[in-house]
């Protein structure tokens, strides 16, 4: 009786599996179903990693909508003046014992006293108890019930930007009390999922292997690299990039209007972009397995050109926020170049596929 060898492997679990026998449809979803549990699991533990340190996360996703607000806010009067020559300098030129008067872009507490927004003080710039440079008040100000007196440190931030004043206006709007909650919760659960594209990348590999050859399953720890490294490339193109000039725009259109822009909203906007480019950068990681396996060569890429430009400007058009053609080029010119790196890629690896 003629018998047949079925090649054994170990999978990444260590687990004596048939990886190169025919699996039946149960099989796969079992497999299916174990990859899934692993991947959720991950997520899990990396969303309960991410809740405490969520506060930072969502300053850095509001940090380019909170600049567009303040900068939309103000109000362009021309500089003029007894003299030529007027300047206005940034606080990182003042020196030890410069003097002034600070006014107060926001409701500040100091201690058990609270300070409206547009009241001032005199200031001097000295050094504290702490032999730290500052900003202390010069005089006793008056507020409320209270006297906040001479010689108190000031909320003064000597890093920030020139010409960007922050107060009220650049604050996100929430609806509800429980809100914020939920904003946290799911800054944190899509930065969970940004740390965890590694693993699950690793995990889709796992899952489809048992269909490779031997020596094609070897490619695991390049695709997963090159995935990991494009995604991280694309989330940050979007980030520093595409997404400014594109909230200007958009923030520059409602110059008519006070804008109250809901914390919600944005978030989706932005991490949906910030997603969204991190999967199109993984490009040139897709066409490198495909052509490893043989699916598709640069001859291939090169003769389908023309679908893949009107499938780049389709999705461009969809990403893009707006409806103006030089925010739409924005976005298709990054798919652009990943195609033509695609196309090197695959003129670089491509070959036929064997079973050797």
């Amino acid at each position: 009786m003629a018998s047949t060898l079925l090649d054994t492997d170990k999978d990444e679990d260590g687990e004596g599996r048939q990886l190169g026998g025919q699996m039946s449809f149960l099989e796969h979803l079992d497999e299916l179903r174990r990859r899934i549990i692993r991947s959720v699991a991950f997520i899990f533990v990396a969303l309960v990693l991410c809740w405490f340190v969520s506060g930072p996360i969502y300053e850095f996703l509001a940090a380019p909508v909170r600049h567009a607000l303040a900068e939309a806010a103000q109000r362009p009067v021309p500089l003029q003046g007894l003299t030529e020559g007027i300047q206005i300098l940034p606080l990182s030129s003042v020196k030890e014992g410069d003097a002034g008067r600070y006014v107060f872009h926001e409701t500040t507490k100091l201690g058990l006293s609270v300070v409206p927004a547009g009241a001032s003080v005199a200031a001097r710039v000295t050094r504290g108890t702490d032999g730290q440079i500052g900003v202390f008040t010069d005089e006793p100000l008056f507020t409320g019930a209270s006297v906040i007196p001479k010689g108190v440190r000031l909320p003064v931030d000597f890093q920030a930007r020139a010409g960007v004043l922050p107060n009220e206006e650049d604050k996100l709007v929430v609806r509800t009390a429980v809100e914020p909650f939920s904003l946290y919760l799911q800054v944190s659960l899509y930065a969970a999922i940004c740390l965890s594209v590694p693993f699950l990348l690793w995990q889709v590999w796992a899952f489809i292997a048992p269909g490779l050859y031997p020596h094609e399953r070897g490619w695991a720890l390049p695709f997963v690299t090159m995935s990991s490294l494009s995604f991280v490339g694309g989330a940050a193109f979007a980030y520093y990039v595409l997404f400014p000039p594109a909230v200007t725009y958009l923030l520059g259109l409602g110059e008519n209007f006070r804008l109250f822009l809901n914390a919600s909203d944005y978030f989706d906007f932005i991490i949906i972009v910030m997603l969204a480019m991190g999967v199109v950068f993984q490009m040139p990681a897709v066409t490198y397995v495909l052509s490893r396996i043989g699916l598709v060569d640069a001859r291939f890429l090169v003769s389908h050109w023309k679908v893949s430009a009107v499938i780049i400007l389709i999705a461009a058009a969809v990403l893009s926020p707006t409806n103006d053609v030089p925010n739409m080029m924005l976005f298709a010119a990054p798919m652009v170049v990943l195609y033509l790196i695609s196309v090197l890629v695959a003129w670089m690896f491509a070959r036929p596929r064997t079973a050797e």
